[in-house]
């Protein structure tokens, strides 16, 4: 693939990017109207009704506007991160996303990178063994983890690994990167559990059937080196279906740090998104469902620009059309 080519390419991306962002704050702007009360009431939350305190919401939120005038209002401030303020802390909503978002994503990325480490080289040796003992007990633990929700697993790893023997911190984000780090690593293990057993069973499936091209056999009817047929010809292309659900797993990693972070009490989007759910703050909740759905979508345009980069046969494709 030249370089203009994929230039285009993330340019046209972008631009879906952009519309699929339009469409989901028009629904969750809805959620305003959606939710039984006025919008009033709604953003009042356990406020008092008072003359003046209606009166300054419909100022603030052009209540008194038609619903598509008041979305344009809305979408307006939040492409430049306003989102009004929250019902329960009376704070701007972006402040209150900004404080806790860097916790989150240490917490998805780290459980992202455990998950690739402990996933796909498991997955990998189990194809070289496959039909072995190694094979077989790498399968019936991957269904196991598999089967095994966040929130569960979250609660044995605190008691195991925090309580009866005490290595890692039970709860808190930690000071400094360190520290921070550490007490991250037992969330991180319990949130990228399940993700770790499927990227085994994918990998696994995705290797054996590589293993079994003819490009494979050929190779080593030369007697190219076991270290380059199985980096060069199987494991690169064994990747690329792996790669094209990278995206994927992230947003399973971001729904799933929802729990986790309860669980672990964490400061992070996914704690502050229950509480707000809880106190029915719509504002917030609005401000980091859009959040969340952007860093979604922008980890699913990195997973197919590198899907491009490590696909060969894309980029002939393209370069010889």
């Amino acid at each position: 693939m030249t370089r203009s080519s994929l230039l285009m390419y993330i340019a046209r991306r972008l631009a879906a990017m952009v519309l699929l962002l339009i469409l989901l704050s028009f629904v969750i702007f809805s959620l305003t109207y959606l939710t039984p009360g006025s919008p009033v009431d709604v953003l009042l939350g356990p406020n008092m009704r008072t003359p003046e305190a209606v009166a300054a919401l419909t100022a603030k939120y052009h209540l008194n506007e038609p619903f598509f005038t008041q979305y344009w209002y809305w979408v307006k401030g939040a492409a430049h991160l306003d989102f009004g303020d929250s019902i329960q802390a009376t704070l701007p909503v972006s402040d209150q996303i900004a404080s806790r978002l860097p916790t989150s994503l240490y917490l998805g990325v780290y459980a992202y990178i455990l998950a690739f480490a402990f996933g796909v080289i498991p997955g990998v040796v189990a194809a070289m063994r496959r039909g072995g003992a190694l094979d077989r007990v790498t399968v019936a633990g991957s269904i196991i983890a598999l089967s095994t929700p966040a929130f569960v697993s979250g609660v044995y790893a605190l008691y195991l690994f925090a309580v009866v023997v005490p290595i890692f911190p039970a709860s808190g984000p930690g000071e400094g990167f360190v520290d921070g780090l550490w007490h991250l690593t037992l969330p991180a293990i319990a949130l990228a559990l399940s993700v770790v057993a499927f990227l085994v069973r994918h990998t696994r499936a995705a290797m054996i059937g590589v293993l079994d091209q003819d490009y494979v056999t050929f190779a080593w009817a030369r007697g190219l080196a076991a270290r380059r047929v199985m980096l060069k010809y199987a494991l690169r292309n064994a990747l690329m279906p792996v790669v094209t659900i990278s995206g994927t797993l992230l947003a399973s990693l971001i729904i799933g740090a929802v729990i986790v972070e309860q669980t672990f009490s964490l400061n992070g989007v996914g704690s502050l998104l229950i509480q707000s759910v809880e106190s029915k703050d719509v504002p917030m909740i609005q401000g980091v469902a859009l959040v969340v759905a952007a860093v979604i979508i922008v980890m699913n345009l990195l997973a197919d620009i590198t899907y491009l980069v490590i696909d060969p046969r894309i980029r002939l494709g393209r370069h010889e059309a």
